[in-house]
């Protein structure tokens, strides 16, 4: 009886299955995939900017023979302007959505589930504060740029195809174009813009309006604003001096730490002629702003923590 009675009970453990070991990257996974799926703007913005100027771009290539015919009379720098100009425009006009929906996608993030009371439901799962908040940080610094990036290549190769299909069209090569458009280079150049300056150099940035978000009951935009604006004031009065603005200004436009503004650098011969990743990781001014990032986005964790629903 004692063998038979071992026999099964050694039968049942070996029945048992072993519990599932979960990666510890997993959570922030799900994290990142919640805020695309709660955040559609994040991706639909882009889309519907794309999508409004190609319609635009469309209407123009009813001139695009005569504009080619004017300008191979051109210097070959002239010529490169004029025809990669609307690819430059596109890419401008993505990066000014990245930074819009950034801005707003963070001064929502901890705020609005204060305000709509999912945080009781989200607070119940295993997911640590300090995961949520970094799911939310690395939305605008990461993923958003990401999104950008792949919404403007494939906007610029449909602007390259239809542009093609008319020259042809119209009799004329596409030797031209596809010489002075140089997509990849600008694609190139993109891609490190959007993930150093719309990234790592405007995290800062993004701290605050999370911290405002996680801090302020109502109206998140005042209370990032405001303080921000009291601080430059009371320096104007007291310093007559506007070093604060002038930093807030350099930070916003990119300036400093080899964040060279786009559209500037795009109009050259050469765009990568501003490709310095090592200048830009080597910035006193991103690392200094990268410190503050995690400070503030630290206080957010922890205003996350003993905060509740509104």
């Amino acid at each position: 009886m004692n063998t038979e009675s071992s026999a099964v009970h050694e039968s049942l453990e070996s029945q048992v299955i072993a519990p599932a070991v979960i990666s510890s990257t997993r959570p922030m996974y799900w994290s990142v995939r919640r805020e695309l799926w709660e955040n559609r703007s994040i991706y639909i913005a882009p889309l519907a900017v794309a999508a409004l100027f190609l319609f635009g771009f469309l209407i123009s290539t009813i001139r695009l023979a005569g504009k080619m015919r004017a300008a191979s009379a051109l210097s070959p720098m002239e010529q490169h302007k004029l025809i990669a100009q609307p690819y430059f425009i596109a890419a401008g006009l993505m990066m000014l959505t990245t930074l819009v929906v950034g801005v707003f996608y963070c001064l929502d993030a901890l705020h609005g589930e204060r305000r709509d009371r999912s945080i009781l439901f989200w607070k119940s799962l295993p997911v640590s504060d300090l995961t949520t908040v970094l799911s939310k940080a690395i939305t605008p610094i990461v993923i958003l740029p990401l999104v950008s990036f792949a919404v403007t290549v494939a906007t610029q190769w449909i602007m390259l195809l239809v542009s093609s299909a008319v020259l042809l069209g119209s009799g004329l090569s596409v030797a031209t174009l596809w010489a002075h458009a140089s997509l990849f280079q600008t694609w190139v150049m993109l891609l490190y813009h959007l993930l150093t300056v719309h990234g790592l150099w405007y995290a800062p940035i993004y701290g605050w309006l999370l911290l405002a978000s996680a801090w302020a009951r109502r109206a998140p935009v005042l209370w990032a604003g405001l303080p921000l604006l009291a601080i430059g004031v009371v320096e104007k009065i007291a310093f007559n001096t506007s070093h604060f603005g002038a930093m807030l200004a350099s930070r916003m436009l990119g300036g400093g730490g080899g964040g060279d503004d786009f559209m500037t650098s795009s109009l050259s011969m050469d765009p990568l002629m501003h490709f310095t990743p090592g200048q830009f990781l080597s910035s006193p001014g991103l690392w200094i702003g990268l410190g503050i990032a995690a400070a503030f986005l630290a206080a957010a964790v922890r205003l996350r923590r003993y905060q509740g629903p509104i």
